[in-house]
């Protein structure tokens, strides 16, 4: 069995002189990086539309399933293409902290220049446009004119716009295309920059044998284009507005639950089409993706359902569990694309129809070491022990949702720290490196996959923690800073990789011919 290793990283939190991490020189550099790495694998975030504003630009609530965060494109290849100047873009505030990103700016400042771009572009005698709008009319159509729609209506949400396009009446649909034509075309035009920058990364990464990780949430934005263009989808009223949305029920990270606010789907009319928008979406996510993680796979086998008028997530308030798909839902995109290239998130409340679905589908699930130390008895039964891992797991320090492990470790008490020292058998490393032997722990496991956070890798406190769940106003913002990703590092990930057998070989050994070759 081969085993591999990688990098979770955001494309947000890459280093960049524009307020963003994006698809620019410093994407290709952090590609370069893992390849000297040894690294197989990048794993990302998802690449979204995000919605700005009380969402806190979470890549977890995007306008479309579908459609790319322009934020990423690069606006260095813009300037190539003689579309935008350098002074244009030098001029531009994107916030002053490059190790953080201004969603305030950015929304304010960003797209005033992709406007110039669009408008300078000609795009609609380009055949590579033509071409790509063709081919993915089936929702840049509704995305592109939503969008258009909601900046008209000064970005309400689109359960507050007049009723006849609310409703997405064919009618309206008609008037406002005709009156927002070139609005709509300036989305267009950047989904298809998007796409096209986005491509070109990937092919690049592909090209020496690192493969992306994407991931999909399992709910869309309740002011999304697929629930404005598809409300038969969900569990909506009369006047598409929700019932009842997503969430989760009290736990570690929120004592009162959380609710998200995403609608929920209506499963009986999804099996009664054969899934097939599940199909699609997975068939599109293939298309960009190498590997699809799917976000809250339990939501699978049993979801939460919270009544839009509750304000906990708790059972007092009518909230409750209720069956998902499960298998019927796997076993048609299975038949229709086949069952490689997933990966399971079934972290959070576990039960046996849970890890049931889990084995059913044979897709790899989580594994998270911090998890392991949730209980004091080293003793207890417990799924996240480095020593009960099978071969077809996907193992972490953390994800996105985590502390680092610097700054987990530090929060724990003496009990706890004993506890995780007794079990690595390690009582000489200073706290601020227990990341090194944590990490080891990780990529000695047998897991056939072990992805691990930069942060970690980097040593990192909680500064550099990417979402705090069930807060807003801090989050997504964290970003690399120019200088932080050495070839010492990459020297030492790489002989990490080779100890533990999950090296790439294909870069290492063309990492060896270029040092061989002096080069």
């Amino acid at each position: 069995m081969n085993r591999y290793t990688g990098v979770l990283l955001s494309v947000t939190s890459l280093p960049s002189k524009h307020g963003i991490g994006c698809f620019d020189q410093a994407a290709y550099d952090f590609v370069d990086w893992l390849e000297d790495a040894g690294q197989k694998y990048w794993q990302i975030l998802p690449l979204g539309a995000t919605s700005h504003g009380g969402s806190d630009d979470s890549p977890y609530q995007a306008y479309s399933a579908f459609a790319g965060n322009p934020y990423m494109i690069s606006l260095d290849a813009l300037i190539e293409e003689g579309v935008l100047t350098q002074e244009e873009v030098d001029a531009a505030d994107f916030g002053s902290d490059p190790a953080h990103v201004d969603f305030d700016k950015l929304h304010e400042n960003r797209f005033t220049l992709l406007r110039k771009a669009y408008e300078r572009s000609n795009i609609s005698q380009n055949p590579a446009f033509q071409k790509f709008c063709s081919e993915n009319h089936w929702w840049l159509n509704d995305y592109a004119l939503f969008m258009a729609v909601k900046a008209y209506l000064g970005d309400k949400p689109f359960n507050q716009w007049p009723e006849d396009i609310r409703m997405h009446w064919g009618f309206a649909l008609d008037y406002y295309n005709t009156i927002l034509y070139f609005d709509v075309e300036f989305h267009k035009y950047m989904q298809f920059k998007f796409a096209e920058q986005w491509a070109a990364l990937k092919d690049y990464a592909n090209t020496r044998d690192i493969q992306i990780v994407g991931d999909i949430p399992i709910y869309v934005s309740p002011d999304s284009a697929d629930v404005w263009a598809n409300p038969e989808l969900f569990q909506l009223d009369e006047n598409n507005r929700p019932t009842r949305v997503a969430g989760c029920p009290p736990d570690a990270f929120a004592a009162d639950g959380q609710i998200w606010g995403n609608p929920l789907y209506r499963w009986d009319y999804h099996k009664q089409t054969g899934f097939q928008w599940w199909i699609t979406r997975m068939w599109y996510s293939y298309k960009i993706y190498d590997v699809v993680r799917i976000d809250h796979f339990r939501g699978f086998d049993q979801y939460y359902a919270i009544p839009t008028t509750a304000t906990k997530a708790i059972p007092e308030q009518g909230c409750r569990w209720e069956q998902g798909p499960g298998m019927d839902l796997f076993n048609a995109i299975q038949n229709a694309l086949g069952s490689d290239g997933v990966i399971a998130e079934d972290l959070g409340t576990m039960t046996d129809t849970v890890r049931k679905l889990v084995r059913d589908s044979g897709y790899p699930n989580m594994k998270v070491i911090q998890f392991a130390f949730d209980t004091l008895d080293i003793g207890a039964a417990n799924d996240y022990w480095p020593h009960n891992y099978g071969s077809n797991h996907v193992v972490y320090s953390g994800t996105h949702d985590n502390e680092t492990l610097v700054g987990w470790f530090a929060g724990l008490t003496e009990l706890g720290k004993k506890q995780v020292r007794d079990y690595l058998c390690d009582y000489n490393t200073p706290d601020a490196e227990i990341h090194k032997p944590l990490v080891a722990e990780a990529m000695r496991c047998t897991a056939r996959m072990c992805i691990i956070p930069i942060q970690d890798h980097l040593g990192l406190g909680n500064e550099a923690r990417m979402n705090a769940p069930g807060t807003v106003g801090k989050n997504w913002r964290w970003r690399l800073v120019p200088g932080q990703l050495t070839a010492e590092l990459a020297d030492e990930l790489e002989g990490q990789a080779k100890r533990f057998a999950r090296a790439n070989w294909v870069a290492v050994k063309k990492k060896a011919a270029r040092l061989k070759a002096g080069k």
